[in-house]
C-alpha cells in the first residue's frame, strides 16, 4: 500500500541525516511557551546569528561567466538604441555629442557602477536581491508588516529589532519607531513595494520589446524595402521563441546564453576602440563635466527633455540588484569591472566619435558605425544579443514575484525552482505566460521603438527612485551610516535620479504612460490579494479555537476516533482555525494523531533546515494532538510531498521525546510531564497509526464574501475582484503537490 511504503521509507531511514547534513532535533531550538508570544519580548542575546559558508573561487567565477548571459543583456544592448533616441534628426552642433558622452559615462559610473555594484548589492537580504528584498530587509529590523503572524521562536532565523538606542544609534531608532507607529508609514512602505515590483515586471515586458525591435531594424540597411510591419512581425516570432526557451531554467539559459554576450561585449568595444582611434580620439575630452553644462546652456530646455533619451544607458542597472538572488554579489562585481562597464563605455566612445564626423547618421549610430567587412556578423551577434537582453529583466521578474509571493502580496503560482546547485534560480509558467503575452501585444500596437523608449524610460527611472528611498532607509535604520555621506549620497545620486525623473514624466503622453498602466494593473492584483489575505487571517485570528474548545472536541463520547495520523493544513500561525469546528460538524471524527499544520513564510531568504519545524502539544498527552509551523524563506525549496513527510512524522517524534524532558505549558497553565517511557510508547503509537490508517492531508478552503453591511467598495473588491483571481490561480494544495487520493478538503465561507 501507498502508506506502507511511507512508513517503509520513515523506519528506514530513522537514523540517516536530514537533508544538508543535519538530523532535526528540537534540542537545537530553545522554545518559549506560547504560540501566542509577542516577538518583541525575545532578548536580542537569543538571536541567531546565521552564518554561511564561505563561497569558493571556482563557484564564483563559474557565476560570473553565468551571469553575463542572465544579468547584463539589457544594459549590454543598450548602445543599438541610445544615441538614435536622442539625435533622431541627426546633430545640430558638435559639441552636443560631447555633452551627451559626458552625460552617458558619468551616469553610468555613478548609478550603475557606484549606486548599483559598490552599495545596492550591499543592501541584500541574505543573498537576495530587488524591490521586495529590501522591503524584508527593512519588516526583519522594524514591525511594519500587516500580518500578526510573528512568533517569539522567529527571533532566531529573523530578527525583528535592533540594538538598544544610545547617542550613535538615536537617529536609526527614531526612524524605526516612527515606521512601527505610523499606519500610514506602514501603508507607505508597502504601495512603493509593490510599486516597485510592478514596475520591474513592466521592464520584463518593455525590455524584450526594444531590444528585438532595435536589433532586427538592422537588416533595413542591407534591405531597404522591409516595412514597418515586417520587422515587427519578425520581432513577434523571436520574442514567442524566447519565452518558450525559459522553462529550461537561469542555470541552462545562462550557460547558453554566456558566449553570446561576451562576443557581443568583445566586437562593440573593439569597434569602438576602432572608431575612436579613426574617427575622433579627442571625444575623450567628454571625460570633464563641463560639457555638460555647456550642453545644458545651450539647449537649455531641449537638452533637460533629452534626459528621458539619455537614461535608456542605464536600463539594465536595476537587473543587477534584482537577479541577485539567481547568482552572488561578488560575481556581479567581478563581470561588471572587468567586462561589462568597460565595454559598454568604450561602445558610447566609439559611436561619439563616428557621429562627430558623421552628424546625419546619428539617427542610425550604431549600425552605422560598424565597419562594412564585419556587419554581417555584427547584426547576427546584435540580434542574438538583443534576445539575450530580455532574459536580465525576465529572470528578475520571476525572482521578485516569488518574493512578493512570501509577503501574501500576490496570488498563488506555481514557483519551479530550476537549479539543484544555486538557489534561487526559478521559473513561474503563468508570469512567463503572462510576460510573452503583454510583449507580443506591445509590439503589435507600437510596432518601432521610438514611443517604447519613453515608456522604458520611465519605467526604468521609476524603479531606481525607489531603490533610493528604500536604501536611504536601511542606510538610516540598519547599517546606520554617518549623516555626512547619506547627504553626499542624496545630493549626488538621488538628485541625479530625481533630474532624470523628472524629463521622462515630460514624454508621459509620448509612451510613458505605458509602463504606469501596467504597474497599476499589477498593483490593483497585488493590493486586493494582500487586502483580502490579511483580512481573512484577521478573521481566523478573531475566531480561533480555543483550546478549552478543542479539548472539549477531542473528548466528546460523539466524536470517534479513527486510525491515522491527520494533517489539518491551515493559514492561521496563532490558534486553531475555525474550519476546524465546520468539519467536525459535519463529520464527527477524528484521527487518532491529529497535527495541525500552517505553512508560514518568513520575510527573509532562507530557514535553515533544523529550525524549519516548530511543534506544540494542545491539550493533554492522551489526546495526542499536536500544532505545527513549517517555515520557509522564499528561497527555501518546498519539498516533495513524500520528503515534507518524512520530515514532519521524525520531526512529530523527536518533540515527543523532548517533550518528555521539560515541564510544559499552556494557556491554561502548567500541563503535567510525560516520563521517558510514556513518550516512547506515545512515539510507537504514532508509527502504529501511520502503518494502519496511513497519513492523510485535510486543507481548510475558506471562501470569502463581503457582510451584508460593508461598503460597496469592499463589496466589489472581496466578491469580485478577488473571487475572479481566486477562480483563475492555483488551489493550495497544487501549489504544495499534495497527492489527491490523501487529500480532504474542508471548506467554508467567511463574512468579512
Amino acid at each position: 500500500m501507498e502508506n506502507d511504503g511511507v512508513m517503509d521509507k520513515i523506519e528506514e531511514n530513522e537514523h540517516q541525516e536530514q537533508p544538508q547534513g543535519k538530523k532535526f532535533s528540537s534540542r537545537k531550538l530553545v522554545r518559549f511557551d506560547s504560540f501566542d508570544m509577542e516577538n518583541g519580548k525575545v532578548a536580542a542575546r537569543h538571536l541567531n546569528r546565521k552564518t554561511f559558508q564561505a563561497v569558493d573561487w571556482e563557484t564564483i567565477l563559474k557565476l560570473s561567466f553565468q551571469c553575463i548571459g542572465i544579468v547584463y543583456g539589457d544594459i549590454g544592448t543598450s548602445p543599438l538604441y541610445v544615441f538614435p533616441g536622442i539625435f533622431p534628426n541627426g546633430v545640430a552642433n558638435n559639441d552636443d555629442i560631447l555633452g551627451v558622452l559626458s552625460l552617458i559615462i558619468y551616469s553610468l559610473t555613478l548609478i550603475t557602477l557606484i549606486k548599483y555594484v559598490f552599495v545596492v548589492l550591499s543592501a541584500n537580504d541574505n543573498g537576495d536581491g530587488g524591490t521586495f528584498a529590501l522591503y524584508s530587509l527593512i519588516c526583519r529590523h522594524a514591525k511594519v508588516g500587516f500580518t500578526p503572524n510573528q512568533q517569539a521562536e522567529d527571533a532566531y532565523v529573523s530578527s525583528y529589532q535592533i540594538e538598544l538606542p544610545n547617542r550613535r544609534l538615536r537617529r536609526a531608532s527614531a526612524v524605526k519607531s516612527f515606521l512601527e507607529s505610523s499606519r500610514f508609514a506602514k501603508y507607505f512602505l508597502l504601495l512603493m513595494t509593490m510599486l516597485g515590483t510592478s514596475m520591474v515586471i513592466g521592464d520584463g515586458i518593455l525590455t524584450p520589446c526594444i531590444s528585438v525591435l532595435s536589433a532586427v531594424g538592422g537588416i533595413r540597411n542591407v534591405n531597404s524595402s522591409l516595412t514597418d510591419n515586417t520587422i515587427m512581425w519578425i520581432s513577434v516570432v523571436i520574442l514567442i521563441l524566447l519565452f518558450q526557451f525559459q522553462r529550461f531554467g537561469t542555470d541552462k539559459v545562462g550557460f547558453t546564453f554566456a558566449p553570446i554576450l561576451i562576443i557581443w561585449f568583445l566586437f562593440i568595444s573593439v569597434i569602438g576602440f576602432y572608431n575612436f582611434i579613426r574617427y575622433d580620439p579627442s571625444v575623450i575630452k567628454a571625460i570633464n563635466p563641463m560639457y555638460i553644462v555647456t550642453y545644458f546652456q545651450r539647449n537649455k530646455k531641449n537638452a533637460w527633455i533629452s534626459l528621458g533619451d539619455i537614461v535608456l544607458c542605464l536600463t539594465g542597472s536595476e537587473a543587477l540588484f534584482a537577479d541577485l538572488g539567481h547568482f552572488n554579489v561578488r560575481s556581479i562585481q567581478i563581470s561588471t569591472c572587468t567586462v561589462v562597464f568597460p565595454s559598454i563605455v568604450m561602445a558610447y566612445v566609439g559611436q561619439a566619435a563616428y557621429v562627430r564626423k558623421h552628424p546625419l547618421d546619428a539617427s542610425d549610430a550604431f549600425y552605422k558605425s560598424v565597419p562594412k567587412p564585419v556587419y554581417w556578423p555584427m547584426l547576427v551577434v546584435a540580434m542574438l544579443a538583443a534576445i539575450v537582453a530580455s532574459q536580465s529583466l525576465i529572470s528578475a521578474s520571476f525572482s521578485i514575484v516569488q518574493q512578493s509571493l512570501a509577503l501574501g502580496c500576490f496570488p498563488r503560482v506555481k514557483v519551479v525552482h530550476t537549479s539543484p546547485k544555486y538557489e534561487g534560480q526559478v521559473y513561474v509558467p503563468e508570469v512567463n505566460n503572462f510576460l510573452m503575452l503583454a510583449c507580443v501585444a506591445v509590439t503589435l500596437g507600437f510596432k518601432t521603438t521610438v514611443k517604447i523608449g519613453h515608456a522604458f524610460g520611465l519605467a526604468v527611472v521609476f524603479v531606481m527612485t525607489l531603490t533610493s528611498i528604500f536604501l536611504i532607509l536601511v542606510m538610516i535604520m540598519i547599517w546606520k551610516t554617518n549623516f555626512a555621506l547619506i547627504l553626499l549620497y542624496v545630493a549626488t545620486i538621488a538628485l541625479v535620479e530625481l533630474l532624470y525623473l523628472s524629463s521622462v514624466c515630460y514624454k508621459f503622453i509620448e509612451g510613458g504612460y505605458l509602463p504606469i498602466t501596467f504597474a497599476a494593473f499589477l498593483m490593483f492584483i497585488m493590493f486586493v490579494w494582500n487586502y483580502v489575505h490579511r483580512k481573512k487571517y484577521m478573521f481566523e485570528l478573531e475566531n480561533k479555537v480555543s483550546v478549552d474548545k478543542l479539548k472539549e472536541i477531542a473528548s466528546s463520547p460523539d466524536i470517534h476516533r479513527v486510525p491515522g495520523l491527520a494533517l489539518f493544513y491551515s493559514e492561521l500561525v496563532q490558534g486553531i482555525s475555525p474550519v476546524f469546528t465546520h468539519y467536525v460538524a459535519n463529520v464527527p471524527a477524528l484521527h487518532t494523531v491529529l497535527v495541525f499544520v500552517s505553512i508560514k513564510s518568513l520575510p527573509i531568504s532562507n530557514v535553515p533546515a533544523e529550525e524549519r519545524l516548530l511543534f506544540r502539544r494542545v491539550g493533554p498527552h492522551e489526546l495526542h494532538i499536536f500544532r505545527c509551523v513549517v517555515r520557509y524563506g522564499y528561497k527555501d525549496v518546498e519539498k516533495e510531498p513524500e520528503s515534507v513527510e518524512y520530515t514532519l512524522v521524525n520531526g512529530l517524534k523527536d518533540f515527543i521525546q523532548e517533550d518528555s524532558l521539560k515541564v510544559r505549558s499552556s494557556e491554561n497553565g502548567e500541563l503535567p510531564r510525560i516520563d521517558a517511557e510514556e513518550a516512547a510508547t506515545e512515539v510507537q503509537l504514532v508509527d502504529n497509526e501511520i502503518k494502519k490508517g496511513g497519513i492523510i492531508y485535510m486543507f481548510g478552503e475558506s471562501e470569502v464574501v463581503a457582510s451584508k453591511a460593508s461598503s460597496l467598495g469592499k463589496k466589489l473588491i472581496i466578491d469580485y475582484a478577488y473571487g475572479g483571481l481566486k477562480k483563475i490561480v492555483r488551489r493550495q494544495n497544487e501549489v504544495y503537490a499534495i497527492p489527491r487520493k490523501r487529500l480532504l478538503k474542508v471548506g467554508m465561507t467567511y463574512e468579512l
